[in-house]
């Protein structure tokens, strides 16, 4: 990454610190974004998984904070041999935060509704290869699938595959019911959402009494609460360009890592005339990502080609391919007919890397003869004009799900890219299991989107946060869009 190395060295020295930990206290967390509503199995919003993330919901699988798979509310499994078949074994004792066990047919429940023809959940195509779940006795849930999928275990640890239960779905948006080591408290809309330790949670007990995560989408509203410490974290700080002051202060400290955050100049691929390669390819050319990482995120970025993260190792860079070539552009746009340029749209969702990189692109794209015309949209606005309704020409998002590229494989996704190859490809990926061939066909998914110039790609988010400098046990890496308290406890 092109941070400062002072500040990589400082979070890791802080993160890696051992001192005493004393039990108790409460947290107050910084949120750039108010989620919509608090149900993580029924929308987009990372906002709801930031919040609920292993905090209240859990799933079958979990991920831990080195983006690995482990154990969830399913202690153990098997899979058969031709990987249809896997049989997963339940924690005993477990139980909602109502009082009501958890049990086999809570999951059943849970993924059948996930994988419904009305099903609203976001990633439904994580469920897509289920045959069938069914509960063989109380503890155990046997899900069979149509085809092996390799990816199984993985996507069962997403937000979008936390298990419910019948009981309370009904109030789930307003007042979630999980399983988890908190319990949801209250929710006081356009200021916090409060959660308490559950005292009757099944695994080990977490040290915090409470958290209260408050919504502050201004970062210099932010920084003012950091610096007053009426905040105790805010694990993705929306004002960069303030980490120094931080990491200068010893009240503090800054921790710097990785996310799954692909930043991308998303494109409406069936709206001419975008749906034209040459002219995607001509703003590809268009853009300079450095300036972008620089002028909007204060040298925190890595510059992508395409989406994938650079920390996985099957990463392939292919930012050669999209390398800042005005000449190309303005070349392309008069091959495709448009030598005098075009407008289109530019819809912008609030978070900082958003706002401030949309007008360094609107710049660079002015350049070469395209105008965008940009509209500021509130997360809600954007998720019902961009992201459900598709209705914009050019948006920027960073797309933090863990190993999405798939998304490419979606033709009703919100870019709209259609491509039949790309699909096989990626059926063909979700069946294989040799480490070496999945490597294989992840560099030809990597690259036919580059080639495709779908979407803009521009850098991998950094986690950029800031925290008292007594907090102990938070992720310094994002391997999931998550604000993970379970471990997290204050130093004697």
């Amino acid at each position: 990454m092109t941070y400062l190395p002072k500040l990589a060295l400082a979070a890791s020295a802080l993160a890696l610190s051992v001192s005493a930990a004393a039990a108790g206290g409460e947290i107050s967390v910084g949120m750039a974004l108010e989620p919509p509503h608090l149900d993580p199995t029924s929308a987009a919003a990372g906002a709801i998984d930031q919040v609920l993330y292993a905090n209240v919901f859990e799933g079958l699988t979990r991920f831990g904070p080195d983006g690995s798979i482990n154990p969830g509310l399913a202690e153990s499994w098997e899979i058969s041999d031709d990987g249809l078949t896997y049989t997963f074994h339940l924690r005993q004792g477990v139980s909602f935060h109502d009082g009501t066990a958890m049990d086999a047919e809570d999951v059943v429940f849970s993924l059948d509704r996930a994988r419904a023809e009305d099903s609203t959940n976001a990633q439904k195509a994580l469920f897509a290869d289920i045959a069938s779940v069914s509960a063989s006795d109380p503890h155990t849930v046997v899900v069979t699938l149509a085809k092996p999928n390799g990816s199984f275990l993985f996507n069962m640890a997403w937000g979008d595959a936390v298990i419910v239960a019948p009981e309370s779905i009904a109030g789930i948006k307003e007042s979630p019911v999980g399983t988890g080591p908190f319990k949801f408290v209250e929710w006081v809309k356009g200021d916090r959402i409060e959660i308490a330790r559950n005292d009757a949670y099944w695994g080990e007990a977490v040290a915090l009494d409470a958290a209260t995560f408050r919504f502050i989408s201004d970062p210099t509203a932010a920084f003012a609460a950091m610096m007053s410490e009426d905040v105790d974290v805010f694990p993705v700080f929306p004002a960069p360009e303030n980490l120094m002051q931080f990491e200068a202060d010893p009240r503090f400290q800054v921790l710097v890592g990785s996310t799954e955050g692909e930043t991308i100049l998303s494109t409406n691929n069936k709206m001419p005339p975008l749906d034209d390669l040459r002219v995607r390819k001509a703003i590809a050319h268009a853009i300079d990502r450095q300036a972008i990482i620089d002028g909007a995120m204060f040298g925190f970025g890595t510059p992508i080609g395409t989406h994938f993260a650079p920390h996985n190792p099957d990463y392939l860079d292919l930012t050669g391919n999209s390398a800042h070539d005005p000449a190309m552009a303005k070349a392309l746009l008069a091959e495709a007919g448009f030598a005098e340029g075009f407008t289109t749209t530019l819809k912008l969702p609030p978070p900082s890397y958003a706002r401030r990189g949309g007008e360094i692109i609107a710049a660079q794209l002015r350049a070469v003869g395209i105008t965008v015309e940009i509209s500021n949209l509130e997360w809600a606005q954007w998720l019902e004009q961009v992201f459900r309704g598709k209705d914009y020409g050019l948006t920027i998002v960073s797309h933090t799900e863990p190993m999405d590229i798939g998304i490419y494989a979606r033709p009703e996704y919100y870019f709209q890219y259609d491509n039949p190859e790309f699909q096989a490809l990626i059926a063909k990926l979700n069946s294989e299991a040799d480490p070496k061939m999945r490597t294989a066909l992840l560099h030809q998914a990597q690259t036919i989107i580059a080639q495709d110039y779908v979407n803009g790609y521009l850098f991998q988010l950094a986690a950029t946060g800031v925290a008292n400098a007594r907090l102990r046990g938070l992720w310094v890496n994002a391997p999931t869009q998550a604000t993970d308290l379970t471990g997290v406890s204050w130093a004697d």
